[in-house]
């Protein structure tokens, strides 16, 4: 804000009066969890219905998975659902039933028993850095097909202004995520508002003006809560994203294991990349290689905004045709 306020005072004041709206404003009770259909010590599979072959949508270790089901009209799980598949959606839990492990231990300890417990194999669907991690639970577990969205891999390709705010993120918290265990959410938050300064504070004074009623502004103060939310992430996850993956990029050079494991960038099983083209978060650049397909829109907005449909098309044209419906019997 600070920053912004130099060199447009205006902006900078219309984006405090949006800040006190978003702070004031009314939010909707907190929805009942999903049901459980399978739990690996704190991480658990949520049903979301439909029928069909089963979709499991793996969300970033950071923030929580509701943005990917965060009210019914942007609903990714209920998008999914309506292409003929079984959605279950994964909740990694708490951080602090997980604080041992590293990224590749989520994958080896909590995603691939959870992906063994359904019976058959899933199409993996992962955002994020859930999308990396999706990629390497494909290469160690039958699985029908991986499809990324605004997934990095080569960590490297990252802009170097942007490693090095991360570098001297973690050089600065690292001690203390080390005495807590855990690197605090708003530490991921403040990197994450740093890439895009100048976006972070207009979107605070476009909401200043908005209808507090309007369906926008509700959808606003959702999305909003979601993305300064979450469990603070395990500081051994924290470390290999910051040093292994966003430092010596071991996923991209293809030196990153989980277990004993080396991870393939290219599964045996079908993969597809959707991209954000406007994506700050995830870059293009860093995408995995392999089918590639990119959704005019930014990393959060593919998920929630104007050009969703996009990204449902192309989901659907990747995951293939629903199910046909048994003919009558004659």
């Amino acid at each position: 804000m600070r920053r912004v306020a130099l060199s447009d005072p205006k902006v900078a004041r219309d984006a405090l009066v949006g800040l006190r709206a978003y702070a004031d404003a009314v939010r909707r009770p907190e929805a009942e969890p999903r049901p459980e259909v399978g739990r690996v010590r704190g991480a658990a599979l949520r049903d979301h219905g439909g029928e069909g072959p089963v979709a499991v949508l793996v969300p970033s270790l950071i923030n929580p998975p509701l943005i990917l089901d965060l009210d019914p009209e942007v609903s990714l799980a209920r998008a999914i659902r309506g292409m003929g598949r079984r959605v279950l959606l994964l909740d990694w839990g708490k951080a602090s039933e997980r604080a041992e492990l590293d990224v590749a231990g989520h994958v080896e300890v909590l995603l691939l028993p959870l992906l063994e417990a359904i019976g058959e194999p899933a199409a993996l669907i992962g955002y994020c850095l859930g999308g990396t991690m999706a990629i390497a639970a494909a290469g160690l577990a039958p699985c029908e097909q991986v499809v990324t969205l605004a997934a990095p891999w080569h960590f490297d390709r990252y802009p170097e202004r942007s490693r090095a705010a991360l570098a001297d993120i973690w050089r600065s918290s690292k001690a203390a995520a080390e005495t807590l265990g855990a690197l605090p959410m708003e530490v991921l938050q403040g990197a994450f508002w740093s890439l895009d300064p100048e976006r972070t504070v207009a979107k605070f004074a476009q909401f200043g003006r908005a209808d507090p009623t309007s369906a926008k502004a509700r959808r606003f103060v959702a999305l909003e809560d979601w993305a300064n939310a979450g469990e603070p992430l395990p500081c051994r996850a924290a470390a290999e994203l910051l040093e292994d993956m966003f430092g010596r990029d071991l996923p991209g050079h293809g030196e990153w294991r989980v277990g004993d494991r080396l991870v393939r960038e290219r599964p045996a099983v079908p993969a597809a990349h959707l991209l954000a083209g406007h994506d700050v978060i995830a870059p293009a650049a860093t995408a995995p290689a392999g089918e590639i397909r990119t959704i005019p829109a930014g990393h959060v907005g593919m998920i929630v905004g104007s050009q969703r449909s996009l990204l449902h098309a192309e989901l659907a044209r990747v995951l293939g045709p629903p199910l046909a419906a048994p003919r009558p019997a004659r």
